[in-house]
C-alpha cells in the first residue's frame, strides 16, 4: 500500500509538473502574441498618420488631386516589394485559390473607389458619417452572419467613440441622392472586404503577407484602370497631363514607400485582432491626423475639436479596457477547462484499479 501510495505521489506530482510547464508555453505563447498585437497597431498609426501628412502636402499643397490612381501606385509598388522579399525568402508563399484572391481583390479595388466617390460627391462631414458608420454595420453584419456576439460593455465603448468623432470631425451635412447610394455602397464593400480579410486568413490559416501579396495584383489592376477616369471625373484634370515637377515625384516616391508600410500594417492588424478593432484605431488616427493638422500644418482648431478628440479618446480607453478585460476572463475560462479535461485524461488511467475503477487519490500536490 505504501509502494502505491508512493507511487500515486510521484504520478501526481509528474501530472502537475507537466500542467505546469504547458501552462508556462501558453503564457509565453499568448505574451508574443500580445506584443504582436501592439506592434501592429503602433506600425499601423504611425504609418497612416505618416501617410496622411504626406498626401496632403501633395494634394493641398502641391496641386496633386489623384487620389484613386495614387492608391493603384500604392499597391503596385506594394506588390513589387513584397515580390522582393519572397525572392530573398522573408516569407513563404502560400497558394490561395485564384477565384477568392480575385473576388477580394477586386472587392478591396472597388471599395476604395467608393470611398473617393464618396467624398467627390458628399461634404466632409457627410464623408465622415459615411466612414463612422462601417463600425456599427460591420457589427450588425458580425452579429447576424458570423454569429458573433458583442457584450454591452463593448456597444457602450464604441457608443462613447462615435459621438467623440463625430463631434470633432462633422461640420455640416449636405445630402444628394447619388452621393448617398455611393456612400452606402461604400460601407458595404468597406465592411465586407474588412471581414474577409479577417476570415480568409483565420480560415486558410495564412498570414497578413501572404494574402496582401496575392490580392495586391488584382487591387493594383481595377484601381489602375478605373483611378485616372475616377479622377478626371472628381476633378476636371487628367492625370496624364498634368506636369510633374521633381518635388511632386519626390512625394509620390515617399508616399508610394510609406504605402507599402500602411497595406501591410492593415491586413496585419486586422489578422490578429477584428474589423471593429480596425475602425477603432481608423478613428484614433483621425484624431491625430486633426491634432498633427493643426500642430504642424497650422489648420484651424477649435474647442469642439478638443471636445470630440477628449470623448473619442475615453471612448477608445473605454473599448481598449472592456476588450482585454474580457480576453483575459475567455482565457481564464479557456485554461481552466484544458486543465480539467488534462487532468481526466492522465491521471484516470494512472489511479484505476485492476477492474478500470478510479481510487480515490489522497495524495497532496
Amino acid at each position: 500500500n505504501k509502494r502505491k501510495k508512493k507511487s500515486h505521489s510521484i504520478s501526481s506530482i509528474f501530472c502537475c509538473i507537466i500542467k505546469h510547464h504547458h501552462n508556462f508555453e501558453e503564457m509565453g505563447e499568448m505574451t508574443s502574441f500580445q506584443l504582436g498585437v501592439v506592434g501592429a497597431l503602433f506600425l499601423s498609426v504611425a504609418s497612416s498618420v505618416s501617410i496622411v501628412i504626406c498626401n496632403k502636402a501633395l494634394m493641398s499643397n502641391l496641386g496633386f488631386p489623384f487620389a484613386t490612381t495614387l492608391t493603384s501606385w500604392h499597391l503596385m509598388v506594394t506588390y513589387c516589394t513584397l515580390h522582393v522579399a519572397l525572392k530573398f525568402n522573408f516569407f513563404e508563399n502560400k497558394p490561395i485559390d485564384i477565384k477568392t484572391v480575385m473576388l477580394f481583390g477586386i472587392l478591396n479595388g472597388v471599395s476604395i473607389g467608393f470611398l473617393n466617390l464618396s467624398l467627390g460627391f458628399n461634404s466632409i462631414g457627410f464623408y465622415q458619417m459615411t466612414k463612422l458608420a462601417i463600425i456599427p454595420f460591420t457589427v450588425l453584419v458580425e452579429t447576424l452572419f458570423l454569429k458573433k456576439q458583442f457584450s454591452q460593455n463593448i456597444k457602450f465603448a464604441l457608443f462613447i467613440l462615435l459621438i467623440g468623432v463625430g463631434i470633432a470631425s462633422i461640420t455640416d451635412l449636405q445630402l444628394n441622392f447619388v452621393g448617398t447610394i455611393l456612400s452606402l455602397l461604400a460601407i458595404v464593400t468597406t465592411c465586407v472586404g474588412q471581414i474577409l480579410t479577417n476570415t480568409i486568413q483565420k480560415r486558410l490559416n495564412i498570414s497578413s503577407t501572404q494574402l496582401l501579396y496575392q490580392s495586391a495584383p488584382f487591387q493594383a489592376a481595377i484601381l489602375f484602370v478605373s483611378g485616372p477616369v475616377v479622377d478626371q471625373f472628381l476633378t476636371k484634370q487628367s492625370v496624364f497631363a498634368y506636369k510633374y515637377s521633381p518635388i511632386v515625384v519626390g512625394f509620390i516616391v515617399l508616399s508610394c514607400l510609406i504605402a507599402v508600410s500602411v497595406n501591410f500594417s492593415t491586413f496585419l492588424v486586422i489578422g490578429k485582432t477584428s474589423p471593429v478593432t480596425y475602425q477603432v484605431l481608423g478613428h484614433l488616427k483621425t484624431c491625430l491626423v486633426l491634432g498633427f493638422g493643426y500642430t504642424l500644418l497650422h489648420d484651424p482648431f477649435t474647442s469642439r475639436n478638443i471636445v470630440g478628440i477628449l470623448v473619442a479618446i475615453i471612448g477608445m480607453g473605454l473599448y481598449s479596457y472592456f476588450c482585454v478585460h474580457e480576453t483575459k476572463r475567455k482565457q481564464v475560462g479557456d485554461h481552466s477547462s484544458i486543465a480539467q479535461v488534462k487532468e481526466k485524461d492522465t491521471t484516470a488511467p494512472l489511479l484505476a484499479g485492476k477492474n478500470g475503477q478510479v481510487k480515490e487519490n489522497n495524495s497532496l500536490v
